[in-house]
């Protein structure tokens, strides 16, 4: 499996990634070990989460969703459907 994220980082910007290991990933984020990003701005929260059973799959959505503006990630984060509880 694998997963889109969005995390909010201390600057108050949305970061999009995707990963095997959300948990996992999220800890190297808030410790400044995950993306150059969140080396300057660590990570405060996740956003939010979706599964994907391809790794193909999850870089098709992550590609859409770093292609929209804030606005529209603060949408699909208030009023989209919960993906993963």
């Amino acid at each position: 499996m694998y997963y889109l994220y969005l995390i909010l980082c201390e600057n108050s910007s949305i970061y999009t990634g995707i990963t095997n290991n959300p948990k996992r990933r999220l800890v190297e984020h808030k410790t400044k070990s995950g993306g150059w990003h969140t080396k300057l701005y660590p990570a405060v929260k996740l956003l939010r989460i979706e599964k994907f059973n391809t790794k193909e799959e999850a870089l098709k959505r992550e590609k859409q969703v770093k292609g929209w503006r804030r606005e529209k990630k603060l949408n699909l984060i208030k009023f989209g459907k919960p993906i993963i509880k």
